[in-house]
């Protein structure tokens, strides 16, 4: 498979470090985005020739259009965009904040549109693929998750719409399950108070059994669809273990 040129957002830990591993280990040219410049910076140590990013916030205006620039001038191309920047609030509807709202929005969805619309010239050029990180969430309530759920409904609608104008770009929406990051952590360190009793104690059960997905596993199926999309799957929203990615799981 030729070498593609892959911007991965939110790369520094997680899932994002996963999907990146991965695409490193098949040589693919990389562009990184995190908050955290020291993560990234290793890398590029590491991989030579073969890694370059940019530390900063998601929802600066800048950051798409630089990501897309510097992709192009230092690997002269851009095959593929994985958006997988996001953050979780946990408190109940009716007391969740507006502000609050547009402030989860502005990472979740108006910075990963931000980030689809800078690519997406680019993109169209190569045929690539842009896959947005989706979440279970986005079909199913969780108390005290309006804000995150309605967020990813709203990335797997924009999947839809891209895919239906842009028929040279493959636009899909990945569900990577319960992976075991900093987000899981975060829900049961500050779920208790926010969630449904029932819904909450899922989550503690499946990190006390072992039962949270390693990042590798979705990561790489993730990693594998970008660098060689499947044209057929435009426009559909799946999760990570689904049968139509058959051919991407291990």
């Amino acid at each position: 498979m030729p070498h593609k040129v892959i911007i991965v957002t939110g790369a520094s830990k997680g899932l994002g470090a996963a999907i990146t591993k991965f695409l490193l280990s098949q040589s693919h040219k990389l562009v990184l985005a995190a908050r955290s410049a020291e993560p990234l910076e290793s890398l590029r140590r590491a991989h030579p020739g073969q890694v370059e990013y940019l530390a900063g916030d998601m929802t600066d205006a800048e950051m798409p259009g630089k990501l897309t620039h510097l992709a192009v001038q230092a690997f002269g191309q851009l095959d593929g965009l994985v958006l997988n920047h996001g953050l979780l609030v946990s408190e109940k509807f009716e007391k969740t904040s507006i502000d609050a709202f547009k402030a989860l929005y502005d990472v979740n969805v108006f910075s990963c549109l931000a980030m689809a619309q800078a690519a997406i010239p680019e993109i169209r050029k190569t045929e690539g693929c842009i896959l947005w990180v989706s979440s279970g969430a986005a079909r199913r309530a969780y108390q005290g998750w309006s804000a995150y759920g309605s967020s990813k409904a709203a990335l797997n609608s924009l999947s839809t719409h891209l895919a239906f104008e842009e028929k040279d770009i493959t636009s899909v929406a990945v569900e990577p399950g319960r992976v075991d990051t900093d987000m899981q952590g975060q829900i049961r360190s500050s779920g208790r108070d926010s969630m449904d009793r029932a819904q909450y104690d899922t989550f503690i059960d499946a990190f006390e059994r072992g039962q949270l997905l390693k990042p590798e596993q979705p990561g790489n199926v993730i990693a594998r669809f970008v660098a060689s999309p499947n044209k057929n799957l435009s426009g559909h929203n799946l999760s990570w273990n689904s049968p139509e990615l058959a051919s991407y799981q291990e």
